[in-house]
């Protein structure tokens, strides 16, 4: 393995630690407290989508006339990794992204999707982020992450890009949330099944095969740039600790939600 790559996995490992220990899973008992979960979790779906058609715009050509751009083994990674995130399949076979998907698994639970939808609804007509967050009443912890994510893209570098998405994204659920899921899913099998469905895909497509694909393409365009190496690790730790701030997030609004019921 790349000793660069080494390098970062033993630098952001605490906190990958802190998010695969983080409290926010034993405080999701029902399917009430896994609504808030995915509340919160559907804008980090969404601006995953982002910043893979990102990577994809900077890594391929994407405009006409087209051009060869950038390394063949490069382009073939990134392409790869959008047509399993973008066009992969539901339980039913029917082609759909990863975020459609988690949308039909909230749809099914009844938790709220007003928020999400507005927020992009307001984003496609004028593309005025502010504008979409105060629309939606988008919680605090959501924007600061989606903000990030966005700050990286509009950077237009593609190693910083690829580093957050290798890093910052890859498979980051413990078997404990795992656990919880399948327990609410024996009590309420006829609503979160979508979304049982949902982790498992993203534990075998994006913890597996992506991710190896993934750390390969962060390689590739970091190379032996040292400058691209330490800027990917520094940015790599501030998308982990913007995930940890959105299961805080969570955390305190399913807190809240039990104390306002007397729970």
């Amino acid at each position: 393995m790349n000793e660069h790559i080494e390098k970062i996995k033993k630098a952001i490992e605490p906190l990958r630690q802190q998010i695969i220990n983080h409290k926010v899973y034993s405080a999701i008992k029902d399917v009430n407290d896994l609504k808030v979960f995915m509340q919160y979790h559907v804008y980090a779906v969404w601006d995953f989508m982002s910043l893979l058609k990102a990577l994809q715009n900077n890594l391929t050509c994407t405009t006409v006339p087209w051009f060869p751009k950038g390394l063949a083994d490069t382009r073939f990674l990134i392409n790869e990794i959008v047509v399993g995130e973008e066009c992969d399949v539901d339980s039913d076979g029917n082609r759909k992204s990863h975020f459609e998907l988690y949308l039909d698994a909230m749809q099914q639970c009844s938790a709220d999707t007003s928020q999400i939808e507005k927020f992009i609804d307001v984003l496609k007509s004028n593309g005025d982020f502010n504008a979409a967050f105060t629309a939606s009443d988008t919680p605090q912890e959501a924007r600061n992450f989606v903000d990030f994510t966005f700050k990286i893209i509009n950077s237009n570098k593609d190693y910083l890009q690829s580093a957050i998405f290798t890093f910052g994204r890859e498979d980051l659920i413990p078997g404990m949330f795992l656990s919880i899921v399948n327990d609410i899913h024996k009590n309420l099998p006829d609503s979160i099944t979508v979304f049982k469905y949902y982790l498992e895909r993203h534990i075998e497509v994006d913890g597996g095969h992506h991710s190896n694909l993934a750390l390969q393409m962060t390689a590739n365009l970091c190379g032996t740039d040292e400058q691209y190496w330490q800027e990917a690790e520094q940015a790599t730790i501030e998308s982990l600790q913007k995930r940890i701030d959105l299961w805080d997030g969570v955390y305190k609004q399913i807190v809240k939600n039990k104390i306002a019921v007397g729970v």
